[in-house]
């Protein structure tokens, strides 16, 4: 087969590190071609030099036959090069088909904007994508998963040769990525090819035609997912067999009821009713819209509740804002880790004590840096967040470490409840076992855990009870004899379940 990219002798180095060192990279026509790695293994910035993000300081590409150098992603897709980042890049303020047609707008013969046939193609896209959205509402009030498909959507309104997909599945449920899939294979079929970037090895042997790994920024080698194992492409990605890395299902032993909810209303929500126990994981199932992220945000006030009770520990909470939320025992770990929870520009130190700083002032006026380090050097011995120091500015670890970062924030304030919305997104296979190891130990410890998850397996394998929601209600809670990837999905397209 003729490459239609060839991508030879790749080189990149940022201050401090080596990202990218002699790498070779091919990609043919028509082929779907997986690029895994641990999390700074050089995936992405590999294919920020093929868009022009970046620039290689060595090593040479060729697209369909010519050298090539684009300066920038508008220049890519031109060409027919179309990424979709891991980090969205929707304008929050804007809205879905705004979005869409971002400096591509269809315009009448007056020169004025065709709203009316921006509108009918983006339905038309989002139908054929499997997905409800909310046309009127600004990119800000849509779910991490909402907003995903739509940058996925403004990637396949180009005429894309080449479409390289960075973590597209990571706030998707099984059904939305099976529609997915089928668009992947759509544009096999015309000739089009893929770049699948995954933590999801499942997907990654479901979807993909070779595997290319990367270690430590060089090759490591390929594998063929149609002969080789999990176990080989795990070996190939950390240099050394660690065995399984899939959760093991825990053993429950929840105690009295620490939180009670009823009837919470707002927004999509309506009427939501669940219980949860001390050292007990509740997860929480559903699909795109279902309403679990939104759910979350009105249990601690970052949305208006129109109604409902909240009781923890028999007394009922008067929750206004997210201050009010953690005031009362709450932590959050949202979806979306670079925008909703770091501060990129900050240390580590700074970032994991942001939730306690009455805890580590002196003369009430003043922060104690001893106290603050005393915390920190605590929990990243605890997390085991891998750092050249507290003072290393939060932007440089690995998103595994990243969101320890965040974890550990929150444990610090010593919660009654924890909510943990999406909390392995986007991060690599070894450290999602970290997460899923920690997850189990707080709730070991008596921490009661409401734990949102696209991913089905990670819910069966962690979760005491699953509460399953569909159109912003609470179709089902079932227990560990009962759940299943069957009874959730089935629960999950169900107007009634």
């Amino acid at each position: 087969m003729t490459p239609v990219l060839e991508m030879d002798g790749i080189t990149r180095s940022f201050p401090g590190v080596r990202a990218l060192d002699r790498v070779r990279f091919t990609v043919n026509a028509g082929e779907v071609v997986g690029l895994l790695g641990e999390n700074g293994a050089g995936k992405s910035t590999l294919m920020k030099i093929l868009a022009g993000v970046h620039r290689a300081d060595a090593g040479e590409i060729w697209w369909q036959g010519r050298p090539a150098a684009f300066r920038g992603v508008r220049e890519a897709q031109q060409a027919g090069v179309s990424l979709i980042f891991q980090e969205l890049n929707v304008c929050p303020n804007l809205k879905p088909v705004d979005n869409l047609f971002l400096g591509r707008e269809l315009r009448r013969r007056s020169g004025l904007l065709d709203y009316r046939s921006m509108r009918r193609k983006a339905l038309e896209l989002f139908e054929h994508l499997g997905v409800s959205v909310d046309l009127e509402a600004e990119a800000r009030r849509l779910s991490t998963a909402v907003q995903q498909m739509i940058e996925i959507g403004k990637a396949l309104l180009t005429d894309v040769k080449l479409l390289v997909m960075d973590e597209p599945t990571s706030s998707l449920t099984d059904k939305e990525t099976e529609r997915l899939f089928r668009v992947i294979r759509e544009l096999k079929a015309r000739g089009a090819s893929v770049v699948f970037i995954s933590h999801k090895l499942a997907e990654v042997f479901q979807i993909t035609d070779r595997v290319v790994v990367l270690r430590d920024g060089r090759n490591a080698g390929e594998l063929d997912p149609r002969t080789g194992t999990v176990d080989q492409l795990i070996s190939l990605m950390v240099g050394r067999d660690l065995g399984s890395f899939a959760a093991e299902r825990r053993a429950a032993a929840p105690g009295a009821e620490v939180l009670r909810v009823e009837g919470l209303s707002g927004g999509p929500v309506r009427d939501v009713s669940f219980t949860l126990r001390r050292g007990e994981i509740l997860g929480v199932a559903g699909l795109i819209g279902s309403g679990r992220t939104e759910m979350a945000r009105l249990l601690l006030g970052a949305d208006r509740r129109a109604s409902g009770r909240i009781v923890l520990d028999g007394r009922e909470l008067r929750i206004r804002s997210p201050r009010d939320a953690v005031a009362a025992g709450f932590g959050f770990v949202p979806e979306d880790r670079k925008v909703q929870a770091l501060v990129l520009g900050m240390t580590v130190r700074e970032n994991l004590t942001l939730a306690i700083h009455r805890a580590v002032r002196r003369a009430r006026l003043f922060l104690s840096r001893p106290a603050e380090e005393a915390v920190t050097d605590e929990f990243v011995r605890a997390l085991r967040i891998r750092l050249a120091s507290r003072e290393q500015a939060v932007s440089d670890l690995s998103g595994g470490n990243q969101q320890k970062v965040v974890i550990a924030r929150w444990l610090a304030t010593k919660p009654r409840v924890l909510v943990l919305d999406e909390p392995t997104r986007g991060i690599d296979v070894a450290a999602k076992a970290e997460v899923h190891r920690i997850v189990a130990e707080l709730a070991d410890r008596g921490v009661a855990i409401l734990l949102i998850s696209s991913e089905l397996p990670e819910i069966l394998a962690l979760a005491d009870r699953v509460l399953v929601m569909h159109e912003g209600r609470a179709k089902a809670i079932l227990g560990r004899a009962e759940a299943s990837q069957e009874t959730i999905m089935h629960a999950a397209l169900k107007a009634s379940a």
